[in-house]
């Protein structure tokens, strides 16, 4: 299989070549020319075998330049028990309120306690192994903008992998206490961290411009470097996404929750829109999904345009409880308009332009109707994502974080709205003591603490669940990173950084 540009159809490139470069010359994103199509009798022989079996399954339907033994010693290493808590990364848990059915999909139980390890924990090894195919003897430099959880996770990820420098962004005051600290602590020879004076739409277009700038791009080269991405830009940070909503649905039907063929919903809190769009090519692949429920906080962006057609990233910019969603430009959203225009390249580019240069673009008759077909968007703010949080732990005995009450929240807009009860898997993506500040004031009536750890230890003892290892280990884990900028420094600061400036 080999993958196009979604700006230039004549940019053909092969999967290994896709994940090293992470986004086109052009600044176009890498989509497959085709998709796998999976069958009933597929799906059901995936029941039989556990996630890294489906996994290795999907792969290699994806990654033609790969060998077999690649995938499995790339799955295996990365889906541990040892990392995840169990055999199952990402386990589900029922919650049944009336005639709705909600499948909360965990998949923040890894070392980052948040779902960017499901596939920030595989791409190390998928880029590594892509970089020595197409760019032999090249370092690959790993840049990432971070909302708050891919910086910590893609960090994790590639702290110490050979062949490999990283280097995070992120909004100095646009993620939470932990994230920050995860961030700031982490450990490795090959990694940096740097907060930038902006929100995170500066980080990734700071980011975006530095991989297509020819200039730094000849410095590099000079050096025996070249730029790669672990933000979900790249295929290689989506394409293991797809995997978990085949294995929660075959978990659904192996537990008897669902029968072989029934449709499910799909409900995503989501920001960069990659976590959902994931969920859309298990779709095309098979998958009987019905409806995708696009969850959004205030920065309600993707809701106007699920909802209007247009597109405007001119809007006040909020911070909100949820700052993974802290998003006005959704990245991955370009992806799925050149999937519903039948991979015109042409037309994508230019609506990419218009948002580029006027801050907006509206899409024409037949997108539009097609999304009124699949999706559907809504948005919780701050006041209602916390009542649903205590809502959801009082009624249900079930503690969400800040993310996954929007999620939530919004898909009970859209069952009072529609009725339709078919059964939901809801995206929940992170731990909720990545956000205990919020959580806590949720749950609790008490007055809060001063500190964040102590916020995590009131909200572990209120609600008698236990603190994450990997978020408890931080209280007393040495900061090493406090280095800021304004935006307009980020490719200087990169640069230097690598001692090439």
């Amino acid at each position: 299989m080999n993958y196009n540009s979604t700006r230039n159809n004549n940019t053909v490139v092969s999967a290994s070549q896709a994940i090293a470069q992470g986004i086109s010359a052009e600044g176009g994103l890498f989509v497959p020319q085709s998709l796998p199509q999976y069958t009933a009798e597929d799906i059901k022989a995936l029941t039989k075998t556990d996630y890294r079996g489906r996994a290795k399954k999907i792969f290699s339907d994806f990654l033609g330049d790969f060998t077999a033994e690649e995938i499995s010693e790339s799955v295996d290493a990365a889906y541990t028990a040892e990392k995840f808590g169990s055999d199952n990364p990402a386990p589900i848990s029922y919650i049944e309120s009336g005639d709705t059915k909600m499948s909360v999909l965990e998949l923040w139980h890894g070392p980052t306690c948040a779902f960017k390890d499901m596939a920030l924990q595989i791409l190390p090894h998928l880029l590594t192994k892509s970089v020595k195919k197409t760019f032999a003897g090249k370092e690959a430099v790993i840049l990432v903008a971070t909302s708050g959880d891919t910086g910590k996770a893609a960090l994790e990820g590639f702290k110490d992998v050979e062949g490999t420098k990283i280097m995070v962004f992120y909004p100095v005051n646009g993620v939470s206490p932990m994230q920050k600290r995860q961030m700031a602590t982490q450990q490795g020879n090959n990694v940096s961290v740097v907060a930038i004076e902006g929100n995170f739409d500066d980080a990734q277009t700071g980011v975006k411009k530095i991989f297509t700038d020819a200039e730094i791009k000849d410095k590099l080269a000079e050096n025996n470097m070249m730029f790669s991405s672990a933000n979900s830009i790249n295929w290689g940070r989506l394409l293991p996404q797809v995997v978990y909503y085949f294995s929660a649905y075959c978990d659904m039907v192996n537990e008897g929750k669902i029968a072989m063929g029934d449709p499910i919903n799909v409900v995503v809190p989501t920001g960069n829109f990659g976590n959902i769009l994931a969920s859309y090519y298990a779709m095309r692949m098979g998958l009987p999904i019905k409806k995708f429920i696009c969850a959004s906080n205030a920065n309600n962006v993707l809701t106007d345009f699920i909802q209007t057609g247009t597109y405007d990233k001119q809007r006040t910019f909020y911070t909100t409880i949820s700052p993974s969603m802290d998003i006005l430009v959704s990245s991955n959203l370009e992806r799925l308009l050149y999937h519903l225009t039948d991979g015109n390249a042409e037309k994508v580019a230019g609506w990419m332009k218009e948002l580029s240069e006027n801050g907006k673009y509206t899409v024409d008759d037949d997108v539009k109707a097609k999304l009124d077909e699949l999706f559907y968007g809504g948005f919780c703010d701050d006041e209602n994502t916390q009542k649903t949080i205590s809502e959801m732990y009082r009624e249900e005995n079930y503690l969400c974080d800040t993310h996954t009450a929007v999620a939530v929240n919004v898909y009970q807009q859209y069952v009072a709205e529609t009725k339709d009860t078919t059964p939901a898997v809801i995206a929940s993506t992170a731990s909720p003591y990545k956000f205990a500040r919020s959580v806590l004031e949720a749950v609790s009536d008490e007055a809060l603490p001063e500190d964040e750890f102590a916020m995590v230890d009131a909200l572990s003892a209120v609600t008698k669940t236990t603190v994450p290892a990997p978020l408890a280990m931080l209280k007393d884990a040495k900061v090493r990173f406090t280095l800021e900028c304004k935006k307009e420094e980020m490719p200087q600061t990169v640069l230097s950084s690598l001692s090439i400036g």
